[in-house]
């Protein structure tokens, strides 16, 4: 199977277990555009609630004239800031930064109606808007209130929250502002509110993050580049999808023997094909090498069509879900 921009599914191999993310708490799937990370996390969404899993499928900012990514990957309309129910046991929503702030002053201040009227305030709304790393703190605050919130039974109302980060560099984002913020408020609410959402972030317990990359040089570059940081965040990574890796047929005598047949040849009908197989076994070797984390094949075999999500899904389900 494979996931991208162009809405087609191609076939998976999984090297590694999925079962692990079933555990955590929060699942952060980044990654450069257009590697398919946003149907990976639909499809993790729909296979986790087939075990019986309460899933809320989440993405950060939306830009309101290119429409929502993730929710075309579910199949919704759109995503507005409070969890609904797309499916049987999935929800869906924007994490809003604004919801955060909101939630954050109702925790904060002495009486909740104080909160209420300070984010009616113009005034205070355009200064968490504009003020740096307080719209990121906004993000983490409502994405712990998610997290927190409970059923009358006292089990959690979302088991699992994924997460579909809007480019590289924003799973960092979340770790890296507040970290900042922590130097100039050491004490006081809101640094409590910051060690907070960095402990959850932290916790390999509770939170992982998954890269997801594609088998060309520069790709798997960035994805490593990514993995160290998200090391030096100290943000757990959970796992490591490559997308798009094309099917090779050939065992080891098999391509030595094609090698030698084209030495020397003019180009012919399928060299493409083989230079590709060939750097995508490469690219693979250097994430094998370089990174630790379990590693997933996406395999580049095509399939069309609008349930894009559901097969993919259905794939995780039968094969490593089960």
């Amino acid at each position: 199977m494979c996931v991208g921009r162009n809405g087609r599914a191609r076939r998976v191999i999984i090297l590694h277990s999925l079962k692990s993310l079933l555990g955590l708490r929060a699942v952060l799937v980044t990654g450069k555009g257009g590697v398919g990370k946003t149907t990976v996390s639909a499809a993790l969404a729909r296979a986790a609630a087939a075990t019986g899993k309460r899933v809320l499928c989440t993405e950060m900012y939306s830009d309101a004239e290119q429409g929502s990514p993730l929710a075309a990957a579910l199949g919704v309309p759109e995503l507005g800031d409070q969890p609904v129910e797309i499916a049987p046991g999935i929800r869906a929503a924007v994490l809003s930064p604004s919801l955060g702030h909101h939630k954050f002053l109702r925790d904060v201040l002495p009486m909740k109606l104080l909160g209420d009227a300070a984010m009616r305030s113009a005034a205070i709304r355009r200064f968490f808007s504009a003020a740096p790393t307080f719209p990121e703190m906004g993000v983490l605050y409502r994405l712990l209130d998610l997290v927190r919130d409970k059923r009358r039974d006292g089990t959690f109302e979302h088991e699992l929250i994924i997460v579909d980060l809007p480019a590289t560099g924003h799973a960092l984002a979340l770790a890296q502002i507040p970290e900042s913020l922590l130097k100039v408020i050491p004490t006081g609410a809101v640094a409590d509110a910051v060690r907070e959402g960095l402990a959850f972030l932290r916790d390999p317990e509770q939170t992982g993050a998954v890269v997801v990359t594609l088998p060309e040089n520069l790709p798997v570059s960035e994805a490593i580049e990514l993995t160290h940081a998200i090391h030096t965040h100290q943000i757990p990574l959970a796992h490591v999808f490559v997308n798009r890796v094309p099917y090779d047929p050939f065992g080891p005598g098999e391509r030595e023997l094609l090698a030698r047949v084209l030495d020397g040849k003019p180009p012919v009908l399928g060299a493409r094909s083989l230079d590709r197989i060939d750097r995508a076994r490469d690219a693979l070797a250097r994430l094998t090498r370089e990174v630790r984390a379990p590693l997933s094949v996406v395999q580049d075999v095509w399939l069309e069509g609008p349930r894009l999500a559901e097969e993919v899904a259905s794939l995780f389900s039968m094969e490593r879900f089960a």
